[in-house]
């Protein structure tokens, strides 16, 4: 549960109740976020995206990041009150389309991990923060006749998706490899099923989705010019992902964030960070407004010349400023004892 919490940790400290905190975080180090050179992976698959409704919104890969803020719709995905809950259940999923697979991590990453675009067609809104079950095909093993259960993953996209358009959804998924401890060789029987049905998956594919759920990850937006800290591990960056866009990269008339927001993001190594160059360039654009923090736990030394472990790094720098920032110092700290 402590590892749980770390990977998904959201806090938001209100400016005003502490006049200095965000000149002290202003002033703070960036770990690296200029050091890496980036390991280019294949973009996607440019005519299949003009097949996709042939509609001339712009294209948002991963890999490229629009230097302005980008005009998004319907509209009307701004105006309920509270989050959409359970449109669809585990007995009546709704049936939507792959409409890519990317490979986000390079060669020398520990394992895979992709970037997956769901075409929902507008039938399954979400807001920043939830999540979609996905029911993968096949029977359940414990329960024969029976479909799979649901896997749940955090949709890594704002409400109107990598197209702006409101009709996709993004999940950040890592494929689940079993490796005999004995033999180090990999047993395909005991792979993660959904994780590699989602990686295997191709554009037109159908996959079942439910919810969406969850309400605990919510981007909190109450306070525009409030301090947002967030802390992820791997895949955990998913909903983190949905906030930084709607902050930064999509033009909400109702929706101006004029607060900071700091990232903090462990990974193994360089070939492993995750949306590194979305981050960097909002690193770019907007300095006073965003921080961004990587502990690279194979790469970087501490002190001591070991390894850089994430929850030593971040304890570390929450402790420089520990005299205008108790309350999330405490928070944090409660987490990290985990």
């Amino acid at each position: 549960m402590a590892q749980l919490a770390v990977s998904q940790l959201a806090m938001t400290v209100p400016p005003n109740s502490d006049s200095s905190l965000r000149r002290s975080l202003l002033k703070g180090h960036c770990i690296g976020s200029h050091e890496r050179s980036w390991v280019s992976v294949s973009p996607c698959d440019l005519k299949t995206r003009k097949q996709y409704r042939n509609c001339n919104v712009i294209c948002m890969s991963v890999q490229h990041v629009s230097r302005h803020k980008v005009a998004v719709s319907p509209l009307p995905l701004e105006d309920a009150k509270e989050p959409p809950l359970n449109t669809y259940k585990p007995k009546e999923p709704y049936t939507a389309t792959i409409v890519s697979v990317e490979r986000l991590v390079g060669p020398k990453a520990p394992g895979e991990t992709c970037h997956i675009v769901i075409d929902h067609g507008g039938n399954v809104p979400y807001w920043e923060g939830q999540s979609y079950g996905v029911i993968p095909p096949g029977e359940n093993p414990k329960k024969p006749g029976t479909p799979q259960n649901v896997r749940l993953y955090s949709i890594a996209s704002s409400r109107y998706g990598d197209f702006f358009d409101g009709k996709t959804a993004s999940l950040c998924v890592r494929r689940a490899v079993y490796y005999d401890p004995q033999t180090g060789k990999e047993d395909p029987s005991k792979k993660g099923v959904c994780s590699n049905f989602l990686c295997d998956s191709k554009p037109g594919d159908k996959i079942k989705i439910t919810g969406p759920s969850g309400k605990i990850m919510l981007l909190p937006e109450e306070d525009l010019n409030a301090t947002h800290i967030m802390v992820a591990t791997g895949t955990g960056v998913a909903p983190f992902r949905g906030y930084l866009r709607r902050m930064f990269m999509e033009d909400v008339l109702t929706y101006k964030f004029g607060g900071l927001a700091w990232l903090f993001l462990g990974v193994a190594n360089s070939d492993s960070l995750l949306y590194d160059d979305e981050f960097t360039k909002y690193l770019k654009d907007y300095p006073e407004n965003f921080r961004y923090d990587r502990a690279l736990s194979r790469e970087q030394k501490n002190k001591s010349g070991g390894k850089c472990m994430f929850k030593i790094r971040l304890k570390n720098t929450v402790t420089r400023y520990s005299n205008s920032w108790t309350m999330v110092l405490t928070s944090i700290s409660a987490v990290l004892k985990g």
